[in-house]
C-alpha cells in the first residue's frame, strides 16, 4: 500500500497547494490520466463522484499506486436544492464532507464577488457615458496628478492598442481620439453578463435593475445565473497559469458597442480587478478520502450549462506528483455526453493532456428507467420496478448505455465499465449489465461495492482500469476548430446524439453570423443541454434517434474559450423544488452539521 503523508492535515483541514509544484517537478513523467463519466443518469445521480473516490481509494489503499483524485468543488445549489453534496458516499468518500460541500477556501465566492464586480462595471459605464460630455468623461478616466500629468491606466493601453491608436500620452492624444477611448459605448441589447448567487433562486432569472431615482431611469432588463454557470468559473476550469487566467479574464466579451464591435472586461479597465480577486481561487484545495488517499478540489462548472470538469492545473499538478506508474482520476460532470464530450473537446485541447482510459459509470436502476421503467422522481419513493429483480427491463435500457461506450470508444481511448451495485439489485440484473458493456465495446465491466466496502469494493475496478492504461491509445478529437461552427455543433448533435439534424432558431442564425464576422468562429463548442436525455427532451430516455435538436441561441465564452449553444428551454439559474434539502439540514447543541448529504 502507497500511503500519502497527511501529518500536516487534521480530519478538519483542507489546504491550498502553490501553483509552483507543476514547475518544481516539470521534468518528472506523468502518471495515467483516467477519466470517470457516466451513462445518462436518473435525477437522484448513479454515484459517480462514489465511484471517483472508491477507485482511488482502491489504487492507492489498496493496490499500492500513487494516486490522485481531483473533482470539482460543489456549488451549493444542488446542496440545499435536490441533489445535495458532492462527497461521494458511504465508506467513499472525500472528508471533510461539510468542508468539502460548504464554503471550503471561498473559491465559489470568490467567482462571485468578481462576476458581480464586472457587472456593475458595466453598469455604470453605461450610466456615466450617458450623463458626461466626451471631455467630462475623458478627463475623469485620466485625471493629472498633482503634477498635472496625466496618464494611463496600464489596462487602458490595451485598449488604445485594439482601437489603434499608438500613444501612451493622455494629452497627445486629438479631440476624436479621446472621444473613440472614452467612449466604449455599449449596446444595452447586446449585454449577455449576468449577476450570480450560489443559491438556486428562480425568482431572479429575470430582474429589472436601475429603477432607484439616482440611476436616472436608466433601467434594464437582465437577470441572475447560478455562480458555477459564471465564465469567470469556466476560466478557472481551463485556465493554466496566472498570466493565463489574467489574459483570460480580461479577454471576456460582456457585450457589443452600437458600432457591433465586442466589449471586452478589459475595454471595461476591470480585468486586472478581478485577477486580484481570483489570485487565491486558482490553488487547488487539498483534501483526502475516508482511506487517506489525497483528493485535489479545484472549479466546479455544472456540465450540463458549463465545461463540467474539475481544473487542467489541478489535474497537472496531480499527473506530475504521482509520477509514471501513478494514476490521475478526474470526473466529468453527469453523463458522457455531456462532461465526457467537453472534456475530450475543450479541456484536453487546452491541456494538451491525452486521457490513458475513460472509466463509465452504470446502475441497474438507471438502466431499468431508460428501459422503460416508471418515472424516477427525486424526493419520491421508488416504484417497485426498480427493487424487484426485471432481467428484461435491464436489457432494454442497455442501449443507453452502449452508446455512451461506443461515443467514448470514438476518442480512441479504452472504456472500462463501473457497474455501482444497489443492495436491491440481482446477480442476474448485473450479469445482463456485464454483457452488454463488452458487446458494446468495453475492455472490461465490473460490479463495485465501494459504497459498501469503500476501497475494497473497487479493488477489482482499479485492477481493470491498471490493465486497460497498458493498452495503446489513439485518442483524437470529435472535430476540427477549423470547421464552421455550425458544422461543429452538428457533429456533437449527430455523432454524440444520435441526431438526424439540427434546427437554429433565428436568434441562434443572428448570433453564428456575429461571432463568425467577430473571428469566434474558431472556438470548440460547449453545449448547454439536459443531462436526462441524449435529446433536447428530457422525457426521451433509452438512445433516441432520427430526432431534430433545437438550437434557440448561442452564446460566446470568449476569455473561457468556447462558444455555447442553448439546446432547447435550458435554465442557467435552477429552482427549488416542493420541499428542498435544507429542511434535513441545521445545527446541533456541540456544533456540528446535520442532515448534510
Amino acid at each position: 500500500m502507497y500511503r500519502w503523508d497527511f501529518k500536516h492535515l487534521s480530519v478538519r483541514d483542507c489546504m491550498q497547494v502553490k501553483l509552483n509544484v507543476i514547475q518544481k517537478h516539470a521534468s518528472a513523467p506523468d502518471g495515467n490520466y483516467v477519466v470517470v463519466a457516466g451513462m445518462t443518469p436518473t435525477p437522484l445521480g448513479e454515484g459517480k463522484s462514489t465511484t471517483t473516490v472508491g477507485l482511488c481509494q482502491a489504487l492507492g489503499a489498496h493496490l499500492g499506486r500513487k494516486v490522485m483524485t481531483c473533482v470539482r468543488q460543489p456549488s451549493q445549489g444542488p446542496t440545499f436544492g435536490i441533489k445535495g453534496g458532492a462527497a461521494g458516499g458511504g465508506y467513499s468518500q472525500v472528508i471533510p464532507m461539510e468542508e468539502f460541500n460548504l464554503h471550503m477556501t471561498g473559491d465559489i465566492h470568490a467567482i462571485t464577488a468578481a462576476n458581480n464586480l464586472l457587472a456593475a462595471a458595466i453598469d455604470v459605464r453605461m450610466f456615466h457615458e450617458n450623463t458626461q460630455s466626451d471631455t467630462a468623461l475623458f478627463n475623469r478616466l485620466c485625471p493629472p496628478n498633482k503634477a498635472g500629468k496625466r496618464n494611463f491606466a496600464p489596462v487602458m493601453l490595451k485598449r488604445l492598442k485594439n482601437l489603434g491608436i499608438d500613444k501612451d500620452d493622455p494629452d497627445s492624444l486629438t479631440t476624436e481620439e479621446k472621444a473613440r477611448f472614452a467612449r466604449v459605448d455599449i449596446d444595452p441589447s447586446t449585454i449577455t453578463w449576468k449577476r450570480v448567487m450560489d443559491v438556486n433562486d428562480r425568482f431572479l432569472r429575470q430582474i429589472t435593475v436601475g429603477q432607484a431615482p439616482t440611476e436616472k431611469g436608466m433601467t434594464r432588463e437582465t437577470g441572475f445565473d447560478i455562480a458555477v454557470a459564471s465564465e469567470i468559473m469556466a476560466v478557472l476550469a481551463l485556465t493554466t497559469d496566472l498570466a493565463d487566467m489574467r489574459s483570460r479574464l480580461g479577454n471576456m466579451v460582456v457585450a457589443n458597442s452600437k458600432q457591433g464591435a465586442p466589449v471586452t472586461a478589459d475595454d471595461l479597465g476591470v480585468g486586472g480587478a478581478l485577477t486580484v480577486l481570483m489570485k487565491d481561487a486558482i490553488e487547488p484545495t487539498l483534501m483526502q478520502t475516508l482511506e487517506e488517499t489525497p483528493v485535489l478540489v479545484h472549479a466546479g462548472p455544472f456540465a450540463n450549462i458549463a465545461p463540467g470538469n474539475s481544473s487542467i492545473i489541478a489535474d497537472r499538478i496531480g499527473l506530475k506528483l504521482v509520477g509514471k506508474d501513478g494514476f490521475v482520476v478526474t470526473e466529468a460532470g453527469f453523463g458522457a455526453d455531456i462532461g465526457l464530450e467537453k472534456f475530450m473537446n475543450i479541456k484536453c485541447r487546452y491541456s494538451g493532456l491525452k486521457p490513458s482510459c475513460a472509466v463509465i459509470v452504470a446502475t441497474v436502476r438507471a438502466l431499468k428507467m431508460h428501459g422503460g421503467g416508471p418515472t424516477v422522481t427525486a424526493g419520491r419513493p421508488l416504484d417497485h420496478a426498480y427493487t424487484n429483480e426485471d432481467t428484461a427491463l435491464v436489457k432494454a435500457g442497455c442501449c443507453n448505455l452502449a452508446r455512451h461506450v461506443a461515443n467514448t470508444r470514438k476518442y480512441g481511448v479504452p472504456v472500462v465499465v463501473a457497474i455501482n451495485k444497489f443492495a436491491t439489485d440481482a446477480d442476474a440484473e448485473l450479469a445482463v449489465v456485464r454483457e452488454a458493456a463488452l458487446e458494446a465495446g468495453a475492455v472490461d465491466a465490473v460490479v463495485c461495492e465501494h459504497h459498501a466496502y469503500g476501497g475494497a469494493g473497487a479493488a477489482k475496478l482499479g485492477e481493470a482500469v491498471i490493465s486497460a492504461c497498458k493498452q495503446q491509445v489513439d485518442f483524437k478529437f470529435l472535430y476540427d476548430l477549423k470547421l464552421t461552427i455550425k458544422a461543429k455543433i452538428e457533429s456533437i448533435a449527430k455523432d454524440v446524439y444520435g441526431a438526424a439534424s439540427v434546427e437554429y432558431l433565428p436568434q441562434a442564425e443572428k448570433q453564428i453570423d456575429l461571432y463568425t464576422k467577430m473571428g469566434f468562429d474558431g472556438l470548440p463548442i460547449c453545449m448547454a443541454k439536459t443531462q436526462y436525455s441524449f435529446s433536447a427532451d428530457a422525457s426521451a430516455k433509452g438512445a433516441p434517434s432520427g430526432f431534430v435538436l433545437p438550437i434557440r441561441d448561442v452564446r460566446a465564452s470568449v476569455g473561457a474559450g468556447f462558444l455555447y449553444p442553448l439546446v432547447g428551454d435550458m435554465m442557467m439559474m435552477p429552482g427549488l423544488p416542493t420541499r428542498p434539502g435544507f429542511f434535513e439540514i441545521d445545527i446541533d447543541s456541540d456544533g456540528h452539521i446535520v442532515g448534510l448529504s
